[in-house]
């Protein structure tokens, strides 16, 4: 089970470091695989890719930010890595479904996408009993 671990690893590794700079080879250096391994184990195991979950994940993080607090929308853009407020907005309108203005009156409900943890279930230790009939053709 170690490449759990060693996934869950990197997981953790992308969270802790979400409002800086990440690239794939930082990640998969966590779970000591190349960086293409990585990559596609990642999308195999979640649906999406490392950079889609990292924007998710910052678009719910600063929409927790905007309506909890008085923080102005510019800052919030460079703090959560776009580099104009614009381009900010409408990855947050595309994300969310409203703007950021919108999302800061608190009139609908936004998206979040919650922190990966990996949880494994093995199935099928038990013994089955099970019988062979044979039937006529209809």
């Amino acid at each position: 089970m170690a490449w759990v671990e060693s996934m869950q690893k990197a997981i953790d590794y992308m969270e802790t470091h979400l409002l800086e700079p990440i690239k794939a080879e930082d990640i998969a250096k966590q779970a000591h695989v190349s960086p293409f391994h990585f990559q596609r184990l990642f999308v195999l195991l979640t649906d999406v890719s490392i950079g889609e979950y990292i924007r998710r994940r910052r678009l719910t993080l600063a929409a927790w930010e905007l309506v909890s607090s008085d923080s102005k929308i510019i800052d919030l853009a460079y703090k959560y890595g776009y580099d104009t407020p614009e381009a900010f907005s409408k990855a947050f309108r595309k994300h969310h479904g409203m703007t950021p203005r919108e999302a800061r009156k608190g009139d609908r409900k936004l998206q979040s996408y919650n922190r990966l943890s990996i949880q494994v279930n093995l199935k099928g230790v038990l013994p089955m009993k099970y019988r062979i009939v044979e039937r006529k053709k209809i």
